[in-house]
């Protein structure tokens, strides 16, 4: 079998980012992946799942919510390895184009305070399993290093 794009992609090199991982095409309409990489890959620790689980929810409620991107949304989740996460947008577009969206959606976990939206047995199959602290530290991080001044290499896979 032939690896996927995914898994072609140097990740000894690949610094936080967010980057276009794929484009994909349903008939002639264009479905763009952003590889929202929150942490580097073999170098520094992974995201626990609590904190992956915080932000899913978080991520999820902003970006389906928001006025501008919302009806865009494909799908936001985290990746199995824990570095980061995926965002499906309809669009064909660039990580340039996201920036703005991103920031917002950062800042809206950065500031959030309260109960995390689908937090209860009811609306999700692990509700115990969620760290707003760590969701906010890694917003952080990601708003420090990629977000506060985007740069080419943290937009654009390493050759």
């Amino acid at each position: 079998m032939e690896k996927i794009a995914s898994f072609t992609v140097n990740h000894l090199d690949l610094l936080t980012g967010v980057y276009v991982s794929r484009k994909d095409y349903i008939g002639k309409e264009v479905v763009t992946t952003f590889d929202l990489r929150m942490t580097r890959p073999n170098v520094e620790p992974v995201m626990g799942t609590a904190a992956v689980h915080a932000l899913e929810h978080l991520c999820a409620t902003f970006l389906r919510n928001n006025k501008e991107w919302g009806s865009r949304v494909i799908y936001f989740g985290p990746m199995g390895c824990r570095t980061g996460c995926y965002l499906l947008l309809a669009g064909d577009l660039e990580s340039e184009d996201v920036v703005g969206l991103l920031q917002d959606m950062m800042k809206f976990i950065i500031e959030f305070e309260g109960d995390i939206p689908g937090a209860a047995a009811r609306d999700c199959g692990n509700y115990l399993d969620m760290n707003l602290s760590m969701a906010k530290f890694h917003a952080k991080k990601y708003w420090d290093e990629v977000l506060e001044n985007p740069t080419r290499e943290r937009m654009h896979y390493p050759e």
